[in-house]
């Protein structure tokens, strides 16, 4: 996962969220209120993207298809590398290996925008989050046939102990606090220490930054489609990327819409 990908107090999402509910109050000013009715507000514009990544079995089956294929590259990496070599895989955690979408939708639900992350901490500390499908099939495979393991991950180091109690209760191969690289130097350079002792044939995520420094946070977005047509033989290769709808640096991308007149029949 990426996560802390940037701190703002309104994405333009919400906005947008604030806008349709202004206009949908206005055009309901006639209308009496009952107590019963629920109080929306904007963070509601992200239950779409969380159900989607929470409760649909679409994303269940590209999670798995996610390790699936990532599988089938490690057993060619490991054939042409030999018996004797020093492989080892990146993964990051958050949305990649372990889901926190129930933090998520308890922010939400409490009007509360998640993605100033203000609430992650306590979430480390003590949150219960679920296996992605299929992670720890793929991940037991690696370690039985003597792949070296690294967690990158931009969870908080001060919370380090707790992110190592909370893998190792879900029983995830090679935990330790040496494989655990946390927020502190930029994902790029805790990579660098990996490939600088081993063969790195792989890595996992689910933001583009999880995979090189061409694509941190600042990037303008056009820039980062570039950027992916250019590294485009990588993905679904030894660039293995899973779906994650609910936060990402597009969250402020402009949606385009077709300019027909509008008809409902």
């Amino acid at each position: 996962m990426a996560m802390h990908i940037g701190f703002r107090t309104m994405p333009s999402v919400l906005m947008v969220g604030l806008a349709s509910l202004s206009l949908a109050s206005t055009a309901n000013a006639e209308e009496p209120s009952t107590a019963s009715e629920p109080t929306l507000c904007a963070q509601q514009a992200y239950k779409m993207g969380l159900r989607y990544q929470q409760q649909s079995a679409e994303i269940a089956a590209l999670q798995r298809q996610g390790f699936t294929l990532a599988t089938l590259r490690l057993e060619q990496q490991i054939a042409e590398h030999g018996d004797d070599a020093n492989l080892a895989i990146i993964t990051d955690l958050d949305e990649t290996v372990i889901d926190n979408t129930e933090l998520l939708v308890r922010d939400m639900n409490l009007c509360h925008d998640y993605t100033v992350w203000d609430t992650w901490l306590h979430w480390e500390r003590e949150g219960t989050p679920r296996l992605i499908p299929g992670a720890m099939d793929f991940l037991e495979f690696a370690d039985e046939q003597g792949v070296a393991i690294y967690y990158v991950s931009d969870r908080y180091e001060e919370n380090k102990q707790d992110s190592l109690a909370t893998l190792e209760a879900l029983g995830l191969p090679q935990v330790s606090d040496d494989t655990l690289l946390l927020l502190g130097p930029p994902k790029q350079e805790r990579r660098d220490v990996v490939d600088e002792n081993y063969t790195l044939v792989m890595q996992l995520g689910d933001t583009l930054h999880d995979f090189s420094e061409e694509f941190v946070s600042d990037v303008p977005l056009d820039e980062q489609h570039e950027r992916v047509e250019a590294h485009a033989e990588r993905f679904g290769v030894d660039w293995i990327v899973f779906p994650n709808a609910t936060y990402g640096t597009w969250e402020e991308a402009e949606l385009e819409e077709w300019d027909a007149p509008f008809e409902t029949q």
